[in-house]
């Protein structure tokens, strides 16, 4: 069984990381989608937030269903790589700005895990404008991020950011 681990913040997740989900399920017999838990950050959404927004949006899939797990982790991405058991992980490109820091990231994690290889998936363009950071920053300012995000993300924000 090919199985791959899908790291990331999620901080909130938008519909460009479900799209690397969904073509990764084309490839992978199971993907564990891996929500970050980093002391050092202070994300808007605690984990626990962030693990049930991912799972909402993966179980309004049904072509992601028995396939996809969702778990929180901390600590280096290739140890969570060991524990279950992935050989691969999986991460999404949005622009060449994208490439440099996931090139330095996939030759430490090889060097670090070598059984591990890292498989790239370039964003679909209708999604390639969008990065977590860019929604939180406009739904700050009372933007619309609805097209951006899945609905119970959307939600979660709007009850996360003061009302303006």
């Amino acid at each position: 069984m090919k199985v791959a681990v899908y790291p990331g913040s999620f901080d909130p997740i938008t519909n460009g990381h479900l799209d690397v989900v969904r073509r990764a399920a084309r490839v992978f017999d199971r993907i564990v989608v891996a929500v970050l838990v980093n002391p050092r950050k202070v994300p808007l959404l605690d984990s626990a937030t962030r693990v049930a927004i991912v799972r909402d949006a993966v179980a309004a899939d049904p072509s992601l269903t028995g396939r996809v797990e969702v778990r929180s982790f901390d600590g280096l991405t290739v140890e969570f790589c060991r524990v279950v058991g992935a050989g691969f992980l999986v991460r999404g490109l949005r622009a060449i700005a994208d490439f440099e820091t996931e090139l330095q990231l996939a030759h430490n994690n090889d060097r670090l895990a070598p059984e591990v290889d890292t498989v790239f998936f370039m964003t679909s363009l209708e999604h390639s404008y969008v990065s977590s950071s860019l929604v939180k920053e406009i739904a700050t300012f009372g933007g619309d991020v609805s097209a951006m995000i899945p609905a119970p993300a959307a939600a979660a924000l709007r009850d996360a950011l003061p009302r303006r």
